[in-house]
């Protein structure tokens, strides 16, 4: 009888382990459970191109997919956006837009998908250049891991979609509908602020045109410092020892910063930063 107790509380130990597991949200956050409905918060943000001036990109549609087979439509789900064409060089040094909103059947996110239109274009100097997209580059897809979006206290999914200009866009001279030869074949990114750091700091003079790079590895990410304070910012970075470029225009020289740290949840600031001829 006692072997039967003992059995028995074990294993009722063990179902609430289980239960609890169940109840932890995949993104190691606050306990909830992740099969009810959530809202869903998510914002946009850019890495910039020091190439053009503006970019134009004509998102129709976001969708994310979660992981459940008794979903319609394979588990993709609309959410509420603005269609339409977004600068999304606004978007630089830090700066953000709300982009979507809606709620979904449950938290198991696990991709999204980005569907644009055909008024995609760039300017630079003045001139506007035809960003020419192929069907198949229509739709962006991204893989979204634990540590791409979080769910807050409240039981919100949030992540930022962060639209790389730079690596976007690329000469094209072939084929029909090239306009004035570029290819738009996006390149987009998610992470959360708290599976994320920034660096920010201030370069000057602002007539040094500067651009400014963090490297970590094989990844760079890049910020054009503000015309009017020369501040910068740079978001979505990993945890980890980065090097920062700065690169010096109208004959100031570059410079270079080594072992800046970043960490989780935390802004590294630099000192201010002065380029000479």
């Amino acid at each position: 009888m006692k072997n039967m107790i003992r059995f028995c509380a074990l294993a009722l130990l063990a179902a609430s382990v289980v239960f609890y597991s169940c109840q932890k949200d995949v993104a190691g956050n606050t306990a909830t459970d992740i099969n009810k409905p959530h809202a869903v918060t998510i914002y946009l943000t850019d890495h910039q191109t020091p190439v053009f001036d503006s970019v134009f990109i004509d998102i129709r549609r976001l969708e994310v997919k979660l992981e459940d087979d008794t979903l319609p439509n394979g588990g993709w789900v609309s959410l509420s956006i603005n269609p339409g064409v977004y600068n999304i060089l606004r978007f630089r040094n830090g700066l953000d837009t709300l982009f979507a909103t809606g709620t979904l059947p449950n938290a198991r996110v696990k991709k999204i998908k980005l569907v644009l239109g055909t008024q995609n274009s760039a300017m630079k100097n003045g001139q506007s250049f035809l960003l020419r997209v192929n069907d198949e580059d229509r739709e962006v897809i991204a893989n979204l891991e634990s540590t791409n979006f979080e769910i807050t206290p409240d039981g919100q999914v949030l992540f930022w979609i962060d639209f790389d200009a730079g690596n976007s866009i690329q000469p094209d001279n072939s084929g029909p509908g090239t306009g004035n030869g570029y290819r738009l074949k996006s390149h987009i990114k998610i992470f959360t602020r708290s599976h994320s750091g920034r660096i920010e700091g201030r370069v000057l003079p602002r007539f040094a045109d500067a651009i400014v790079k963090a490297v970590i590895g094989s990844d760079t990410a890049t910020s054009i410092p503000d015309d009017d304070d020369g501040e910068f910012k740079i978001v979505g970075l990993i945890a980890g020892t980065y090097k920062v470029l700065i690169d010096g225009q109208n004959g100031y020289n570059d410079t270079i910063i080594n072992n800046v740290i970043v960490r989780n949840k935390e802004d590294t600031h630099l000192p201010v930063i002065t380029l000479h001829q």
